[in-house]
């Protein structure tokens, strides 16, 4: 038995994470909270401070969870990458977006990388878990470790296992949530499934990274384009006066066959939005052309389009020119009951609305300000005079704690694009979709 497995098997093996945002702060501590010395890595000083104060900015990772495995010294956070050393398993969690082309950023697993290679010691396994394009782990992150002269799979391991963070998620969380990994040689992927099934649920091992990358890319890709479905038939439905709701739920008694989505104003979050275009980018260098991916990314980059045009014409029909009217945006996060913004489709829907419109605010209990095209908002609190006041509501996020009922029958108008008043009625409702 290796020395690597040895120390998997005993927990002695020391965990570190590079990234301590959505993905890596939950990570680290659901490894913590196995038995395993996890040491977290971040350019941020303040999120190093307030993991090592036991304090948690991220929701999915609970702060009386959190101050637990600090205090007990098995959790702590570093700004000093030289501490890399140290670290028997090395995790990088840290972003992958697109450029204003729509073509990968993979800057930050080339930082990354090459903060790794100059402390990589033998004995060590690298797992990259951000998402990205097939063949990122083998073609751009082994040629830089292998700078360090070491060999890998026999010096050093090297795999791949996408993260699977869905944030607000309280049902499916780091600890239960099935995992995939796969490695550049087996012995590296016989070490990372070693390791992932000493702290998660259930493990599934494939043949390679790059099964693992495009299993990724698939996942995301399948919501991304039945989301667009939805949408495109939200827009018939729409015109053909047919309610897409109720179609929806309809469709959803067939037992078999058929999996519900749901129109909206966009999509957001951290992957569905952004994996598509790392799947189109890479299949071109194949001379392949993802078409239906590339135009169900473009449906759902229209909609907050479409949700603006609504917001006009409606203001319209009641007799008030849009360019007077002050309206209401309810809800910027990217999904319901959360505080995450990254790509929601809040910020183009206010970026498009904004000039059109006398006044716009917006109210989300999650956020507090946010900054759309270097324009600072702050969240309006929402009293039943500010409801009787503005023009139109848009409800874009259908946070839990909104009081609908209390909406509908204060607000002159409110165009809902999440179907968050389903069985409320009111001439002043118009809604997605019918």
């Amino acid at each position: 038995m290796d020395s690597l497995e040895k120390k998997i098997r005993s927990k002695e093996a020391k965990i570190g994470i590079i990234g301590l945002g959505y993905v890596g702060l939950p990570l680290a501590l659901s490894s913590a909270q196995k038995g395993f010395k996890t040491l977290g890595f971040d350019i941020q000083s303040k999120r190093v401070n307030l993991v090592n104060q036991g304090k948690s900015y991220i929701k999915d990772a609970p702060e009386s969870e959190l101050q637990k495995v600090v205090k007990s010294k098995k959790l702590s956070a570093t700004l000093d990458y030289n501490r890399l050393a140290e670290c028997d398993i090395i995790q990088t969690c840290v972003p992958t977006p697109v450029d204003l082309n729509k073509d990968p950023d993979i800057s930050y697993i080339l930082a990354t990388s090459n903060e790794i290679m100059p402390r990589l010691r033998k004995g060590q396994l690298v797992i990259l878990k951000s998402t990205t394009f097939p063949e990122t782990t083998e073609t751009v992150v082994l040629p830089i470790l292998e700078k360090s002269g070491l060999k890998l799979g026999k010096d050093f391991f090297l795999a791949f296992s996408p993260e699977r963070i869905d944030p607000g998620n309280t049902q499916f969380t780091v600890g239960n949530t099935p995992t995939v990994v796969g490695g550049i040689t087996p012995e590296c992927t016989r070490l990372a499934y070693l390791f992932y099934k000493s702290i998660l649920s259930k493990v599934v091992a494939v043949s390679s990274a790059r099964v693992a990358e495009m299993t990724k890319l698939l996942e995301n890709t399948f919501r991304n384009v039945n989301i667009a479905l939805v949408n495109e038939f939200a827009q018939l439905c729409e015109r053909m006066k047919v309610d897409i709701w109720e179609v929806i739920d309809a469709a959803s008694t067939k037992p078999y066959g058929f999996m519900p989505f749901y129109p909206g104003p966009g999509v957001g979050g951290h992957c569905i939005p952004i994996d598509p275009y790392y799947l189109s980018w890479k299949a071109r260098e194949y001379d392949f052309h993802t078409t239906f991916i590339e135009l169900s990314a473009k449906i759902n980059e229209d909609m907050p389009y479409f949700v603006v045009n609504k917001v006009i014409e409606s203001i319209s029909e009641k007799k008030v020119c849009p360019s007077n009217a002050t309206v209401l945006v309810l809800g910027v996060a990217f999904k319901k009951d959360i505080d995450d913004t990254r790509d929601s489709p809040a910020m183009k829907v206010i970026e498009i609305l904004s000039p059109k419109v006398n006044k716009l605010l917006y109210n989300d209990p999650y956020i507090k300000n946010v900054t759309v095209r270097n324009v600072k908002y702050t969240s309006v609190p929402l009293t039943i005079q500010l409801i009787k006041k503005v023009d139109c509501i848009l409800i874009v996020t259908d946070h839990s704690n909104y009081d609908y009922k209390c909406l509908v029958n204060n607000a002159k108008l409110i165009v809902d694009t999440r179907n968050a008043t389903k069985g409320l009625k009111g001439d002043n409702i118009i809604k997605l979709g019918c």
